[in-house]
């Protein structure tokens, strides 16, 4: 009896024993990150049975756990793989909100203060002063472009450099999560109680750490080893062995670097889309919202570019020449090769192809996915995937309905080759002044339209376009007659006569409300296009309403400078709907939008992630008030049982003496 007595103290002291040493663990890691709570499960050791009695013999520690929820950190993980998503988006979006508001402005005032410069010719053609200060100003605007583009660049370059510093941390955890399930694996030993608590808070540590920067699901064996998989299912460890994740160049745009995993032998890319946590939301911003921003500014730079050089066409210089392109050529060779981008495996040395601006009001700022199928090339807008046939190969020029044409250079494609079409590439960044001298601008129309006193109708004869202004004053003077007859029916017709020659025109039909002719007539190469509008019928009999055509050319003459500044108020991009000022404006709304939605975003998150956190450390971590209320438990527990030690030695002390 003394014996057992002796034996159940020394249980109880040992295990008070244990108990503070898991105490004071706890009390030690209470700053330790990813630490979860301890506790030593005691439980009482077998009775013997004496007589009809069992009698206790102590107690022992049966295992010494840790106190974890796994659906508490499980939700903790997905909250930080979300947390981690907002708040790479909303770095990113802020500083893109921060260039484009700061440059966007820019180009906007360039923009202004190039057109006043338009404005000050109009008004006095002849200046040479005024022709200088607009061609300074043509090169602050497309300086402004180029600044905004290099932003672009470098925003681009530093998210690529972010994602491949994810990836190396992302291979680095790889590595320490397979030793630490190779150690996991040499410290558990089948049928044995315990496990290696410590190992698995660290374990658990690095996949929360994992979990900011992709998305992570976990499967653990029945040995404790954990298999890791991140994005869509892809394994990253798998059990000991670790896998690594590479950054590869683009395809076929290498700058728009892909992630993949890579083992000894293989390389898997990964589904972009489904990375979750900071490395997606790099890639998502690099791939669409610095994306779609750089292609809506090159856009704006490409219409105004095109618009400008298109008006400029229809004047005449001081030189009476045709007036030139104020700024590059945006069909030129460079442009039109930038604009396509061929895809690594295709046909050696296979289709050269370009792609030609024909309607900058229709042009879209979407990619387009061209493909060769064998018979004939398809074009998918990446939009909405629908898919335009364009027909066999051959034809040379490709027309569609999105304001450009896809044209052959050189070569042949064979099945499978594929193309990437980006309409507006790097038209920010081509985009240049070509202009060396003031006098080069072409101020002055081509040819004027005067009414004759004697009409008395609403009617009018308008110039709506010049194609060859040189041509065009040739071509003058013309007197063109709309006549109504018989008078009073609603049926026109109209007469051309060269007033030089003394000649007239059959007459042709004119049917309101307006109707364009294109002049001089066929055979001769059309000059310039006239519109009549309105229901020009003159005094009867058949009286007809005259409008002639002079050659207008003049050093005063600021008649095409004014048909220039007035381009700075119409809607031609998108669709007609939106000037150039307005376009800016609403891709900077845009992003600012985003950029604060953002912001609120990661507010969010951080706030569901303080929840998560919370939760779980309501189970797992450590208080300081409980944990010292147990060194206070245990250590009497200690005492008590050592006082039952110490009894038991004086019973057994006075056994001896009485047996001596």
């Amino acid at each position: 009896m003394t014996v057992n007595l002796y034996q159940t103290g020394v249980s109880g002291l040992l295990s008070a024993q244990q108990q503070l040493a898991t105490t004071g663990h706890n009390i030690a890691n209470v700053n330790t990150d990813g630490y979860s709570r301890q506790r030593a499960e005691q439980s009482p050791t077998q009775a013997l049975q004496s007589g009809g009695n069992f009698i206790g013999t102590g107690t022992y520690v049966a295992d010494i756990s840790r106190l974890y929820d796994q659906f508490a950190y499980r939700e903790q993980v997905i909250n930080q793989s979300n947390l981690g998503a907002a708040n790479a988006s909303n770095a990113s979006l802020t500083q893109l909100n921060g260039i484009l508001g700061s440059a966007g402005g820019a180009i906007t005032s360039s923009i202004e203060q190039f057109y006043q410069s338009i404005n000050s010719i109009a008004d006095n053609p002849s200046d040479p002063a005024l022709r200088s200060i607009a061609l300074n100003q043509a090169k602050t605007l497309t300086t402004n472009f180029n600044n905004l583009n290099d932003s672009f660049d470098r925003i681009e370059t530093a998210t690529n450099g972010e994602i491949e510093e994810i990836a190396k941390q992302i291979s680095e955890i790889s590595t320490e999560l397979a030793n630490i399930n190779e150690q996991i694996l040499h410290t558990n030993s089948p049928g044995q109680p315990g496990q290696p608590n410590d190992l698995l808070d660290e374990r658990d540590r690095l996949i929360n750490q994992l979990a900011e920067f992709t998305s992570v699901n976990t499967v653990t064996d029945a040995n404790g080893v954990m298999t890791v998989m991140i994005g869509s299912g892809n394994t990253l460890v798998a059990g000991t062995t670790p896998l690594s994740l590479q950054v590869v160049p683009g395809d076929p745009d290498p700058l728009q670097t892909q992630v993949a995993i890579a083992s000894k032998n293989t390389t898997i890319p990964l589904k972009q889309d489904s990375l979750g946590g900071s490395l997606g939301a790099k890639i998502k911003f690099r791939d669409e919202d610095l994306a779609q921003a750089r292609s809506q500014i090159n856009r704006v730079a490409l219409v105004l570019s095109e618009t400008l050089n298109g008006a400029q066409r229809q004047g005449l210089d001081l030189n009476q020449g045709q007036g030139a392109n104020f700024f590059r050529d945006i069909n030129d060779t460079t442009n039109q090769t930038s604009r396509i981008l061929p895809y690594s495996g295709n046909s050696t040395p296979g289709l050269q192809a370009g792609i030609e601006i024909t309607n900058v009001s229709q042009l879209p700022t979407n990619d387009f996915d061209l493909s060769f199928d064998g018979a004939n090339y398809q074009l998918t807008n990446l939009a909405d995937g629908t898919t335009t046939n364009l027909g066999a190969p051959g034809s040379g020029t490709y027309t569609t309905s999105f304001g450009f044409n896809f044209v052959e250079n050189s070569g042949t494609p064979a099945a499978g080759d594929r193309f990437t079409i980006r309409p507006t590439e790097n038209s920010a960044a081509l985009m240049q002044v070509e202009l060396t001298d003031g006098k080069a601008i072409a101020a002055s129309s081509a040819v004027s339209v005067t009414a004759s006193s004697n009409n008395v109708s609403a009617g009018e004869v308008e110039i709506v376009a010049v194609a060859d202004p040189v041509a065009a004053r040739a071509a003058a003077p013309l007197r063109v007659n709309v006549l109504e007859s018989p008078a009073g029916s609603g049926t026109f017709n109209y007469t051309i006569t060269n007033l030089t020659t003394n000649t007239t025109s059959a007459p042709a039909a004119y049917t309101p409300p307006s109707q364009q002719i294109q002049l001089p007539a066929a055979p001769a190469t059309a000059a310039f296009t006239i519109e009549i509008s309105g229901r020009p019928s003159g005094q009867a009999p058949n009286g007809p309403e005259q409008f002639t055509i002079s050659d207008a050319f003049g050093t005063g003459n600021g008649e095409n400078a004014k048909f220039i500044a007035d381009t700075r108020e119409q809607g031609i991009i998108n669709g007609g709907r939106e000037s150039f000022s307005q376009s800016i404006g609403i891709t900077t709304a845009q992003v600012g939008s985003q950029a604060k939605a953002a912001e609120l975003g990661a507010e969010t998150s951080q706030a569901l992630f303080t929840q998560a956190f919370n939760r779980n450390q309501e189970t797992s971590g450590v208080n300081l008030d409980e944990e010292a209320a147990n060194l206070l438990r245990f250590q009497q527990a200690y005492q008590a049982s050592s006082r039952v030690v110490s009894v038991a030695n004086t019973i057994f002390d006075t056994l001896l003496s009485a047996v001596g």
